[in-house]
């Protein structure tokens, strides 16, 4: 089939090599522009860009598709369909309706469950049990459309988002291959969404990402690990005279109670509102990640202190 791809981060590029593997023609990638990112604030494209280009792909990489000029020139590819995986910008209705067969998308979520922009953080941080991918037929509603394919798909008690991240992006476009299969061969069935069972998985804010030491256990460890590695949760001490912020990485649950905030051990193991967590994994403002224990023995920290 005449596929336009359309997607920007990493998650998405699986997606790109599996269609291009499976025998696809993909007639453009669509992706955002290139932004300033790093110490010198270079033009950095994105990882689907990049992965685009290596593969001797068009590149097209519009501020937005709200213009004449841009839906004709979407519409002029005369795609079959087309695949959009996290691209990050609206698609307007004209070009919705600019292919044969329609645009399909990978969401990383049970739809109709955790809709929007950060299903595999919110998964998690809720203490989803199960999650998985689903494949939508795209409409004009945030993530309303008809589902065509699902793959469920369990999450461990200690997977963090980054690594349900990789898992579900190479399950999503496995499915998507074979949505597309079922497409072409007239077999596609897609499912109108209970809204009854709708979720809304919010952007993640900053504001959101400090440790509450005062929740139960289960709690902080989900929060932890919902936002491994980024934007990562956090906690502060104090040393020297000065607070510092210490990013949290990797957690599991502990034994031990107290006041919470309270390290319990010279293994890092801090005391919640019910509970405790272990941090296996943390890392200093402007050093490498390490090992808890390891991160002890670099501060005045001992058994006993309030962290925050």
């Amino acid at each position: 089939m005449r596929i336009v791809f359309m997607g920007t981060p990493d998650f998405a590029v699986p997606a790109l090599q599996a269609l291009r593997k499976a025998g696809h023609e993909i007639v453009a990638v669509y992706s955002q522009p290139p932004r300033a990112a790093g110490r010198g604030m270079a033009l950095r494209k994105s990882p689907v860009h990049e992965a685009a280009e290596a593969a001797g792909l068009e590149v097209r990489v519009p501020d937005g598709l709200k213009s004449e000029a841009e839906q004709k020139r979407f519409a002029d590819l005369k795609a079959d369909a087309a695949v959009v995986v996290a691209y990050g910008l609206i698609l307007p209705k004209p070009v919705l309706e600019a292919t044969k067969q329609g645009v399909f998308n990978i969401h990383a979520s049970l739809l109709p469950r955790w809709r929007g922009a950060a299903p595999i953080n919110r998964a998690i941080m809720a203490g989803d049990a199960v999650t998985g991918v689903a494949i939508m037929r795209v409409t004009e509603g945030l993530d309303a459309g008809p589902v065509c394919l699902v793959e469920r798909m369990e999450i461990g008690p200690n997977m963090t988002a980054g690594e349900l991240h990789e898992v579900l992006a190479e399950h999503g476009a496995a499915q998507m291959v074979k949505a597309l299969a079922a497409l072409e061969d007239g077999t596609l069935d897609c499912q109108a969404q209970n809204d009854a069972d709708v979720t809304y998985a919010a952007k993640l804010d900053n504001k959101e990402t400090r440790i509450a030491w005062t929740l139960p256990a289960q709690e902080v460890h989900d929060h932890i690990r919902g936002l491994a590695p980024y934007p990562g949760a956090w906690f502060e001490f104090e040393q020297g005279g000065r607070r510092e912020r210490v990013k949290v990485l990797g957690s599991v649950l502990a034994e031990g109670s107290g006041v919470a905030g309270t390290l319990l051990d010279e293994r890092l193991t801090v005391a919640c509102g019910k509970g405790a967590v272990r941090l296996t994994k943390v890392q200093r403002a402007g050093r490498k990640a390490t090992a808890g224990e390891a991160f002890l023995r670099g501060t005045s920290l001992r058994p006993g202190t309030v962290i925050d």
